[in-house]
């Protein structure tokens, strides 16, 4: 198995083998768009859920209980103050976290008493503490804050990079589109939105990014002087960046989600609803979706911006041109597909061997 993975990646690498990812972009953007629009909705409906660190109110943990029956709590809760609709959640195999809105002291006093009777623990087992919403809402400003700083300094520094600011709007989208998914799908689970989530989701930020700096790289590094030739266009070259990266982006993500995915598995079914859990699920969704866009969506998004140049657009002309002289055809009456695959070609879009591939400049010594 092992074997036939390396070798599947040196097939793309050579040549041998290739997909024509970038060709059918029109595919991935319908689907990221299906994604981003019912990723939207779940905003709305069912909607985010605020943990009480964001709204505020009075918790209550009752520890070591012997029957963790959340119907108990909930009684306990409302026999106290009729109008509250409390969130219980179990917290381990045997304990409990119930959440109220604000409860005067007294309310507190007696919800504590009715939890110690209803699970029969003693008082020292059933902890309370209330929780201001100022501080979540600071959480939520500094966190809008550091996303707009982080969106800008990666625009700037990208364009400097690559010199290219084309890149740089490529790879803000695929960021958004990665962020929007991530937090529909939390808004799909329904659980709640915590310090720790928000932590999840800023650094998802990071990955996605890295991960899409790596495919761009690639990307220059194969399209460098490609408007000096005539025999393949950018769009080719760009999809034989994204094959040759495509096993160091699967190799990466799975390296990354393997241990995410088992600190989700422990917060979620072992730990019961915590802070490993809510970081865990951001950083799940984040990092899978953060994959399928670095390879399915930037460099597609990235090449269709750089094909409104007319240069671009001039010199693939000349290309398809060229290939359907060598076939005796009319290059208007034949699509590019045809084209390469009547000329003996790989597909367009896709590797085109080793004696395509760029070839580095010899360093000084």
């Amino acid at each position: 198995m092992a074997v036939g993975f390396a070798q599947w990646g040196n097939d793309l690498y050579t040549g041998r083998r290739s997909y024509d990812i970038v060709g059918r972009r029109k595919i991935w953007y319908s689907i990221s768009a299906v994604l981003v629009v019912v990723s939207a909705v779940l905003l709305f409906t069912p909607g985010l859920q605020p943990g009480i660190e964001f709204r505020g109110g009075s918790e209550f943990t009752v520890s070591d209980v012997t029957n963790a029956d959340q119907d108990l709590a909930t009684q306990a809760v409302t026999g106290v103050a009729p109008d509250e609709v409390p969130r219980v959640t179990n917290v381990g195999s045997s304990g409990l976290r119930i959440q109220t809105s604000t409860l005067d002291n007294e309310q507190v006093e007696q919800v504590r008493d009715a939890l110690v009777a209803a699970f029969d623990v003693s008082p020292d087992q059933v902890a309370s503490s209330f929780v201001g919403p100022s501080w979540g809402k600071d959480v939520s400003q500094k966190a809008i804050n550091s996303l707009i700083v982080f969106l800008v300094l990666v625009m700037g520094v990208m364009t400097i990079y690559f010199r290219n600011w084309r890149m740089a709007t490529a790879a803000i989208v695929a960021l958004f589109h990665d962020l929007i998914i991530t937090v529909g799908v939390y808004a799909a689970v329904g659980w709640e939105v915590t310090p720790a989530t928000v932590i999840g989701f800023l650094t998802i930020l990071g990955y996605s990014i890295y991960d899409t700096v790596v495919v761009f790289d690639k990307v220059r590094e194969n399209t460098a002087g490609v408007l000096d030739q005539s025999r393949t266009t950018y769009e080719e070259r760009a999809n034989l960046a994204v094959n040759q990266t495509l096993v160091r982006s699967i190799n990466t993500s799975v390296v990354a989600l393997l241990p995410v995915g088992a600190i989700l598995f422990i917060g979620a079914f072992v730990l019961g609803a915590g802070t490993l859990r809510d970081i865990a699920l951001a950083l799940f969704v984040g990092m899978t979706i953060g994959a399928f866009s670095s390879i399915f969506l930037a460099t597609p998004m990235e090449v269709t911006l750089r094909m409104r140049e007319p240069a671009l657009r001039a010199h693939t002309a000349r290309v398809l041109k060229a290939r359907a002289a060598a076939l005796g055809v009319d290059g208007d009456d034949i699509s590019q597909v045809e084209i390469a695959r009547s000329a003996g070609q790989v597909r367009p879009g896709s590797h085109l061997g080793i004696a395509a591939q760029p070839r580095r400049k010899p360093g000084r010594r």
